[in-house]
């Protein structure tokens, strides 16, 4: 059996850094606490338990005093580095840098423009990093979980569109031509701009995925449950190989039969480790 994983999947470059970060503190002192899971993989989080790193809620982070806590790549609103400085909490920050990027952009025309024009945020509503960037706003951003919450805009008031950076491009797409026709519509289609915010490197990682995905007779897509970015991912191949089956757990490969004269490719999230990419690909060939 023909067994190949994709050499474009695994962590994207902010994932890394806040691996790399984690455990180089780690490596320093046995314990760091992290505010949510650092990435949406149960496998890599049990890995980093076992090194020392302690996730902790919101509410958690609340009570603590004098410790050091870890910022992963979805980012934080201001609030959380307001209750730092008041409790002498010491933050290492991982925030990926485009995350920090739309962060600050959002910012900057929130306060250029007030609370006249609406800053539109489409992303996965509680999402951590939704959350963080909301909270650019004072709260008062409006987010647009799918094309259909267009109809919750006032379009009475020029508005501002942002996407979170691991949505899908053709569903914003889809949105922006639906709040430009309806401004257009009303004749004032100058109330309407958005930016592209979208990561560059989701964007082509969709494409090679789904290019990756027409080799094979069947396509193992590895992703853990809570990644938006997996969920998307994981459609495109769906698309491209009717015959991918998704993983979230590896009990779930005893579900599947292969052949022996099958070729299988085996792809994940940019929140999926290669590690465990390569686990999977050993039980294939050796179940």
């Amino acid at each position: 059996m023909q067994v190949e994983i994709d050499g474009n999947s695994g962590f994207c470059a902010g994932v890394i850094n806040a691996i790399r970060t984690a455990e180089e503190w780690l490596g320093q002192d046995g314990h760091l606490y992290c505010l949510g899971d650092i990435v949406h993989n149960s496998e890599e989080m049990q890995r980093l338990s076992r090194m020392g790193l302690e996730v902790i809620s919101h509410d958690q982070f609340r009570q603590l005093r004098n410790a050091r806590v870890l910022i992963r790549a979805h980012g934080e609103p201001p609030e959380t580095y307001r209750i730092a400085k008041e409790n002498n909490i010491e933050i290492i920050d991982a925030t990926c840098k485009v995350v920090l990027h739309l962060q600050q952009t959002i910012k900057e025309q929130y306060e250029q423009c007030g609370k006249e024009t609406q800053i539109l945020i489409f992303g996965k509503r509680g999402h951590a990093e939704v959350v963080g960037l909301v909270g650019q706003t004072a709260g008062h951003g409006l987010v647009l979980s799918s094309p259909a919450d267009a109809a919750n805009i006032d379009y009475s008031r020029p508005s501002h569109l942002f996407s979170q950076t691991t949505q899908n491009p053709e569903e914003y797409q889809q949105l922006i031509d639906i709040i430009r026709e309806e401004y257009a519509r009303r004749g004032t289609p100058g109330l309407f701009s958005y930016s592209d915010t979208i990561c560059h490197s989701v964007v082509n990682r969709a494409r090679q995925i789904g290019e990756f995905a027409r080799h094979f007779d069947k396509i193992i897509f590895v992703s853990g449950e809570k990644s938006s970015n997996g969920l998307y991912l994981y459609n495109i191949c769906k698309d491209n190989n009717p015959h991918t089956h998704l993983i979230t757990d590896m009990a779930q490969l005893s579900q599947i039969h292969f052949d022996a004269a099958d070729t299988v490719g085996i792809c994940g999230a940019t929140s999926t480790p290669m590690w465990l990419m390569q686990s999977v690909k050993q039980q294939i060939l050796n179940p």
